[in-house]
């Protein structure tokens, strides 16, 4: 859990988000190909948590006529989007902060992916609004983050599967479980039930699940209502 400040953490980053997420190149293209359901060719995409580029690689690769503006609070996370992105990071604006530091838009969709949960639930309900506010109605938005039931047992259930999984995936044992213990004390993590709760108290709508991978969720939704702001529904 070091800091992304840390310049061990950020030149290892992309190995070890690889190691740690299920499927982590799929999840890249099944977003691309949500988005594309709605967006338009020539899309104006708002990335939120946009810090090493992963995400905009692959959508950049797959969509060559959208622009996209990423937002990150890690200035060392996002020089290293900008250094791995190749030629298409032409298309790219970047913004060091928040998401009250994006551009107002109206954006055609929007993504945040690996992000909201280290937000506590008041905080991620605000940056939810926020993000919807920057959206064109019926735009699409993606998430994808930590949350898994936090009842009884079931969260020490899905963090020792997924420190399993990363141990499977080449991390030493002792650092799977140090990140895990890490992942236990500081991350604010939700059950599925909430995040989709909290989405649609946000002003989002057509709430789908369409990634499941241990103690990962991901859904794909819409900016419902007509005005920029608040969560209210047409």
């Amino acid at each position: 859990m070091t800091g992304f400040s840390d310049r061990q953490a950020v030149s290892s980053y992309r190995a070890r988000t690889l190691q740690l997420v299920p499927g982590l190149h799929d999840l890249h293209r099944m977003t691309g190909v949500l988005l594309a359901e709605r967006a338009p060719g020539d899309a104006r995409i708002l990335v939120l948590g946009a810090g090493g580029g992963m995400e905009l690689e692959v959508l950049s690769r797959m969509q060559p006529g959208w622009r996209f503006v990423g937002v990150d609070p890690s200035a060392a996370m996002l020089d290293l989007a900008k250094t791995s992105l190749g030629e298409a990071v032409s298309r790219m604006q970047f913004h060091q902060g928040y998401i009250g530091t994006a551009p107002e838009g109206p954006f055609d969709a929007a993504v945040c992916l690996l992000t909201l949960h280290f937000l506590p639930a008041p905080e991620r309900l605000t940056t939810l609004r926020a993000l919807r506010s920057r959206l064109k109605p019926g735009a699409p938005f993606v998430s994808a983050h930590y949350s898994f039931p936090t009842d009884g047992a079931a969260p020490d259930t899905w963090l020792s599967r997924s420190a399993a999984f990363a141990i499977e995936s080449g991390v030493p044992a002792s650092q799977a479980i140090q990140n895990i213990a890490g992942l236990r004390e500081r991350l604010p993590v939700l059950s599925p039930d909430q995040d989709e709760a909290l989405l649609g108290d946000a002003g989002f709508s057509d709430i789908e699940l369409f990634y499941a991978a241990f103690a990962f969720r991901g859904w794909v939704c819409v900016r419902s209502g007509t005005s920029g702001t608040g969560g209210d529904a047409v």
